[in-house]
């Protein structure tokens, strides 16, 4: 038998809490005493991460745990910041979330979010206005990195389930599999296509070109699965 040559990291907090893995969260703040507005290298917090993926169970528990929904990162940006749908939004908003501030650039929340996510920056002037929206008035944002990753993740998932049950019967039936397995893969790569013409839509062409600048969670940038703050801040 093979021996590993890696043993697999595990997530730290800000991964953990992105990921939607409260189990991990629950671990890491309970028995490593990880404050749920523990800074990362970049000032990133669980709760940063939390509501940028809207992730609600994490964050309802970080907040019961002590996390703050007005927590600031080196940017003068609250969780409230980094969200990506209007129900992220308004949970935030409900536990708290202050609307009207500026950052260290004198940036609202609802300014920063206007061009990638304008359904939420709408809906934030709302809350502020106190006057109502109809569903008529509001613009359709891009779709999530949430959503985008999902979708990735269930195309590829759904490849593999296939090219496991074409080697399956290849195997008992004794025959090639090369040719069903050319098939499944151009089927999987329309699928793949298709996915994205449909997020697209959601949109008009001169946004899809803008910059993304959503502080990634992988190794590279931002990496929020490196080294973090062995205990948290308050």
């Amino acid at each position: 038998m093979p021996v590993p040559t890696r043993i697999p990291q595990e997530k730290n907090i800000w991964v953990a809490a992105g990921d939607g893995d409260l189990n991990r969260v629950q671990e890491l703040v309970e028995r490593q005493a990880i404050s749920p507005n523990a800074p990362d290298a970049f000032t990133y917090t669980p709760m940063h991460a939390a509501a940028s993926y809207g992730q609600l169970p994490v964050l309802s528990y970080l907040v019961s745990q002590g996390g703050d929904v007005n927590v600031i990162d080196e940017d003068g940006d609250t969780p409230l910041y980094t969200v990506e749908n209007v129900e992220t939004a308004q949970w935030l908003i409900s536990h708290g979330a202050a609307i009207d501030r500026r950052n260290n650039e004198g940036i609202s929340p609802a300014d920063h979010l206007e061009e990638d996510f304008p359904d939420v920056a709408v809906f934030l002037r709302s809350q502020l206005t106190g006057q109502p929206v109809a569903p008529s008035e509001i613009p359709i944002s891009r779709p999530s990195q949430h959503q985008q990753d999902v979708a990735s993740e269930t195309l590829t998932l759904a490849l593999m389930q296939s090219v496991q049950d074409i080697m399956r019967r290849a195997e008992t039936d004794g025959t090639n599999p090369d040719e069903e397995l050319r098939q499944a893969v151009s089927r999987a790569v329309l699928e793949g296509v298709l996915t994205g013409y449909e997020m697209s839509n959601q949109q008009d062409r001169s946004e899809q070109d803008s910059e993304f600048c959503k502080r990634p969670r992988t190794e590279g940038g931002n990496d929020h699965r490196g080294d973090g703050p062995a205990a948290g801040t308050g």
